[in-house]
């Protein structure tokens, strides 16, 4: 089937990176790279080098969305989100316009290569945390666990109750994991990625700062 052919290809491609790399159900596959793209001398060869021959892609039915260097479609393109006019760096204070968000999950939390290190940002809070892995080893964690190390309960979960993600949609969350209301349950709904990430920046602006138990009130427009 095409779904296994593109698993072999893209097993054929990362593993020489990762050493043990075995990654299946490859849902969506990006374009070809664009060579003239502005931001390729700013990214490390180890991307450069997977991206020259799979161009980004997309895991597990949206569990994992690795960005590609193209200018369409604008949900998969790494140059938007790097430098272009809603650059990940100008909606969040943690990040550094050098940062590459080079993946995504299933929610929205992004992943960040910084000096050659993948760090995770929390899109609810803006919270920038160090995993500690490099990229290949980012894609190991991914393969040895998916489900736990890239939170895909949600999106298993929506899953269950007859839902899915097309490429370019994330889970719209409510109310946010980060609240105690959260604990009470959640409804889940497929969002186009720019819509969610509008949100999750502003409603990150809003908790910045605040107390545990605080209050926010988040209003909801139709």
């Amino acid at each position: 089937s095409s779904s296994r052919r593109l698993t072999a290809r893209l097993n054929a491609i990362v593993r020489p990176h990762t050493r043990a790399m075995d990654l299946s159900n490859v849902t969506f596959v990006g374009p070809p790279l664009d060579p003239s793209s502005s931001i390729l001398p700013a990214l490390p060869n180890s991307l450069v080098s997977l991206l020259r021959q799979l161009n980004g892609f997309i895991l597990l039915n949206g569990a994992l969305h690795v960005r590609g260097l193209c200018s369409q479609p604008e949900w998969h393109s790494l140059s938007s989100s790097f430098t272009g006019a809603l650059a990940l760096h100008t909606l969040y204070d943690a990040l550094l316009e050098s940062d590459i968000p080079f993946a995504q999950d299933c929610v929205a939390d992004q992943f960040i290569l910084r000096d050659g290190c993948v760090y995770k940002l929390e899109a609810e809070t803006g919270v920038l945390s160090s995993l500690s892995l490099s990229l290949a080893e980012f894609f190991v964690a991914v393969e040895a666990d998916p489900t736990g190390f890239l939170g895909m309960q949600p999106l298993l979960q929506h899953q269950r109750d007859g839902g899915s993600l097309q490429p370019g949609q994330v889970l719209h969350v409510y109310p946010p994991f980060c609240t105690h209301e959260a604990a009470q349950g959640v409804s889940l709904k497929a969002v186009p990625i720019d819509e969610a990430m509008s949100f999750l920046s502003n409603f990150a602006r809003q908790v910045s700062g605040l107390a545990s138990g605080e209050q926010v009130r988040v209003k909801v427009v139709a």
